[in-house]
């Protein structure tokens, strides 16, 4: 469940829309950009963020970006979103972005719900040092592959002590039941890997899996959701996301499902992932205000 990344996103960004240094927010005072690394909001060494500050913010309008990396809850980087930073930098320049890793599961240790709690950790650390850097409480959280679906167990179960404005998911799976149940093809081997990252089947604890599924807590306070999805993807069904938006659309939240495809697992060219990145930047631009 781990997308490929480094090439496409370093692809597109080279081509994307340029962004300001600095900026004034008033005729006294100049803030600079500033990019803080590998800070920790909790004290194991996978809890750490990377944060980019933009020029001119405030604390009453920048906006917070949540990024969380795929990896089925088991690999995966934040240095994985590394070019996908740099172009969400210059196309939501207003935006300040943290960058978020968390604890992996290897079936043993740190199985669910250890991200989910990582990602509301992290999230609450933001929330609290809002003021310190500068940052408003317009929270979106965006996430790919198993990020996708961090994102949107966060936003759409926990809305202490804030409540996103929009979510992002690429390829999140929704449902955990049906990924272990009805995994892409078949494959008995997309079904264990789901159970060795959870830590039991949903034989041994069907509990687990109905917390840890986002389309369970959707209602009709739920964040705008743009879902994107490719028609060719090997390890996440389409129907996950289709789930989050019946689900959406079911009690009128706004909502944009994104699907291409001849698109994998986050291999797609350079031109699908313009096209996101465009309808993405319309997206937030639209609904977080």
């Amino acid at each position: 469940m781990r997308p490929t990344r480094h090439i496409i996103f370093l692809l597109i960004a080279a081509s994307l829309f340029s962004c300001k240094k600095t900026d004034t927010i008033n005729s006294d005072i100049t803030v600079a950009a500033k990019t803080i690394l590998n800070v920790a909001y909790g004290t194991d060494a996978k809890q750490v963020m990377d944060i980019y500050l933009p020029a001119g913010r405030r604390a009453d309008s920048t906006k917070v970006m949540v990024m969380i990396h795929g990896g089925a809850w088991a690999s995966g980087d934040k240095s994985d979103f590394a070019a996908a930073v740099d172009t969400l930098k210059k196309r939501l320049p207003d935006y300040a972005i943290f960058n978020i890793n968390y604890r992996l599961s290897d079936g043993t240790n740190n199985i669910f719900p250890t991200q989910e709690i990582d990602v509301k950790t992290a999230v609450r650390y933001i929330y609290g040092k809002a003021s310190d850097y500068q940052v408003s409480t317009k929270f979106v959280l965006m996430g790919a592959s198993a990020g996708g679906h961090l994102a949107m167990l966060q936003g759409y179960k926990d809305s202490v002590p804030v409540k996103p404005k929009a979510i992002v998911s690429f390829f999140g799976p929704s449902d955990m039941m049906e990924m272990y149940f009805n995994p892409v093809g078949g494959n008995p081997l997309l079904a264990a890997a789901v159970a060795q990252a959870v830590g039991r089947t949903p034989f041994a604890d069907p509990q687990i899996y109905i917390s840890s599924s986002p389309v369970n807590f959707i209602n009709g306070g739920s964040a705008p959701t743009i879902l994107l999805h490719g028609g060719l993807d090997p390890l996440v069904q389409p129907s996950q996301s289709i789930a989050v938006q019946t689900r959406l659309s079911f009690f009128n939240i706004t909502n944009q499902y994104v699907f291409y495809p001849t698109g994998g697992h986050g291999d797609w060219n350079a031109t699908t992932y313009t096209d996101a990145f465009n309808k993405i930047q319309a997206f937030l631009t639209a609904n977080v205000h």
